[in-house]
């Protein structure tokens, strides 16, 4: 299992587009992927349960992943956590 804290840096946070882009890169992974904030826990691959957790810009959240690509997975979905994809 690869597990990472991050803050989230894009300036929407995890709303509207940057939660389906997030959804739809995370689907791009074999792994089992998951998202924590404030002790819940989400499927990223799952686009109600990333917009339920409702994460802004500034909140710490927990990426991890288990399976084949993990550590890719995590990298990748890390960078989109950094900055606004439009």
């Amino acid at each position: 299992m690869i597990s990472k804290e991050i803050v989230v840096r894009c300036e929407s946070g995890l709303h509207n587009r940057q939660a389906t882009y997030f959804v739809q890169k995370a689907n791009e992974f074999e792994s089992s992927i998951w998202l924590e904030s404030e002790n819940r826990k989400m499927n990223a691959k799952s686009l109600l349960g990333i917009m339920f957790l409702g994460i802004v810009t500034g909140a710490t959240v927990t990426l991890s992943a288990v399976g084949s690509d993990a550590e890719a997975a995590v990298n990748a979905l890390e960078l989109l956590l950094q900055r606004d994809v439009y």
